[in-house]
């Protein structure tokens, strides 16, 4: 019996494991959402695409499953275009279904036609029409195929046409996920454990590649006794219960983080893509193992570089190596480590009841959010308080934008991440200046019956690009936002809200928001002058500010500069 193109590929999707759909519908994918109807596919319906995206990808990052989006025509598809770019740098396995108008009109200018291909192909595994209706199994069983196991977006187009002929779908094409093992030669391990054997003071820098090799790398740390780095996407994986672990790297790393590096003699990357050179250490041996060859070396400048997967090529490594006494580069990163977390704990300590600021907020999530809790941030200020103040305990779930650096990721990646983890507690912590780019979205927590918890950061600023400004030693422009009560407009929406401007108030608010059963928003106005410390203050860093405070008591903004020393410097 022959099946129409819409039913074929909502049936192949099902096979290969989607469970929603998130998009708008329209004109040129009718066909198309008629078929999800009838299927046990869940349409998610977003009021912009963007955020179905954005929710597709949160999803299939948890899970590491596959999700759809769904867009109809040029307009529609377009607007996919940032949560798409996203997902594939983040590795989530989405499939983008985007429609095109019907083939009598293709070619000729007609209204929403657009070139679907020329726009996607730099940003997926996979994209592909489907040209013929014999096509439809074999072309979404291969993007969800090449989704799957490349780890990225895949996108297949479709005229709107199209999606109404008919095959009798008689191949029954399959997704395929094989897993195999990886790791450098029998010469090369032997080089590598030379130059380990070779080396006073061996670091280990880890990133999201070696998720999978907790225990190979507390087991090669533990013989030669290195400190272990990891980068902030490698958090939730490596920092558990590790006791070779010394924090993170880069600007929002720490101080055990950065030296941990510098100090060593060798240092080994394993899985790590960390983009920023200046973080690399200088003048030292760099071995970096990477599953990616193209990967090897630009970064940084490397004295080997090795192909295999983390967790095999550390369980080879480990008997290779001679065993090391001497831990004192161990326990010299281990002590600044403990050092760096009461750091952080004494940043959350609120002295003034009238002030808020926003690690105190973060420390008192840190302290009532479930063990389990999945923590979804925006980019700036927000995800450094959940990176640097939230702890991972091996059930705690983590996502930032770390590789796009999107605005308005977090609440759009949360909804997804809620609908695939239902019975878990899933926290969106907003920057006011992401929630408010993609605001409209929080009528699908009410529509679609969402019981997401939302904390906004409400400094009435874009507070990482203010910060930067000032930093530079600029006199900050156009970084000032006017708000809204985020909490009335929750309810306007049709869902609860608490509405916080003192210290003294926040413990009873957040406990009442966790509690609370369907979705639900805390609005917390936190300091505005809060500067994100680096780990190392370089003396230019002191005299930019400086100068920045030169230039806004010119300027007439006095009580300004009195504000930032008071509350970054003379806490």
């Amino acid at each position: 019996m022959s099946k129409n193109v819409a039913e074929i590929m909502v049936d192949a999707l099902q096979k290969a494991g989607a469970k929603r759909v998130y998009g708008i519908p329209g004109d040129t994918i009718n066909h198309f959402t008629t078929a999800v109807a009838k299927s046990d596919l869940r349409w998610i319906g977003v009021r912009h695409e963007e955020v179905g995206a954005f929710a597709a990808g949160g999803e299939s990052y948890m899970t590491g499953e596959l999700s759809i989006c769904a867009g109809t025509c040029g307009p529609g598809s377009l607007h996919f275009v940032n949560g798409i770019y996203e997902s594939h740098r983040n590795g989530a396995p989405v499939v983008l279904i985007a429609s095109d108008v019907a083939r009598t009109e293709s070619g000729f200018n007609f209204p929403q036609e657009v070139d679907q291909k020329k726009i996607y192909e730099q940003h997926s595994h996979f994209c592909e029409y489907i040209s013929h209706p014999s096509q439809a199994r074999r072309i979404v069983t291969k993007a969800a195929q090449a989704a799957l196991t490349k780890k990225g977006v895949a996108v297949v187009i479709v005229n709107g046409d199209m999606f109404t002929e008919t095959d009798d779908d008689a191949m029954d094409w399959e997704v395929y996920r094989p897993q195999p093992v990886c790791r450098p030669s029998d010469a090369e391990m032997a080089e590598l454990a030379a130059l380990v054997d070779g080396a006073d003071k061996v670091s280990v820098y880890a990133g999201i590649g070696a998720r999978d090799a907790r225990e190979e790398i507390m087991a090669f740390c533990e013989k030669v006794k290195a400190p272990m780095v990891h980068t902030t996407r490698a958090k939730e994986f490596l920092e558990p219960n590790n006791p070779y672990n010394v924090g993170v790297n880069g600007i929002l790393g720490n101080k055990a983080g950065v030296e941990a590096l510098e100090d060593a003699d060798l240092v080994i990357t394993l899985g790590c893509d960390f983009a920023y050179t200046q973080y690399y250490p200088e003048a030292k041996k760099i071995v970096q193992i990477d599953i990616d060859p193209t990967h090897l070396g630009r970064r940084s400048a490397i004295n080997l570089g090795l192909v295999g997967d983390a967790k095999t090529t550390f369980a080879a490594l480990t008997p290779l190596v001679a065993p090391k006494t001497d831990d004192s580069h161990l326990q010299a990163q281990r002590k600044q480590w403990g050092e760096d977390l009461k750091g952080y704990d004494n940043e959350g300590e609120e002295s003034d009841p009238t002030l808020i600021h926003p690690q105190f907020v973060a420390n008192m999530l840190d302290g009532k959010a479930d063990d389990d809790a999945i923590f979804v941030s925006d980019v700036g200020t927000a995800m450094v308080w959940m990176l640097r103040h939230l702890k991972a305990n091996g059930k705690r779930r983590f996502l930032n934008s770390l590789l796009h650096g999107t605005m308005a990721s977090g609440m759009p990646q949360a909804i997804g991440a809620k609908l695939a983890y239902p019975e878990r507690q899933v926290i969106a912590m907003c920057g006011d200046g992401g929630l408010t780019m993609l605001m409209g979205d929080l009528l699908t927590l009410v529509q679609e019956d969402i019981p997401l918890k939302l904390v906004v950061f409400h400094n009435n600023t874009l507070g990482f690009v203010e910060m930067e400004q000032r930093v530079e030693g600029l006199v900050d422009h156009y970084t000032t936002l006017h708000n809204p009560d985020f909490a009335k407009l929750a309810e306007a929406c049709g869902f609860a809200g608490w509405h916080v401007e003192k210290a003294d108030a926040l413990e009873p608010a957040m406990d009442a928001w966790l509690q609370h059963d369907g979705p639900a928003l805390l609005d917390v106005h936190v300091n505005q002058m809060e500067l994100v410390m680096p780990p190392k203050i370089e003396a230019s860093q002191v005299a930019s500010t400086a100068l920045f405070g030169v230039k806004a008591v010119l300027d007439g903004r006095t009580r300004e500069v009195v504000d930032l020393l008071k509350n970054n410097f003379l806490r």
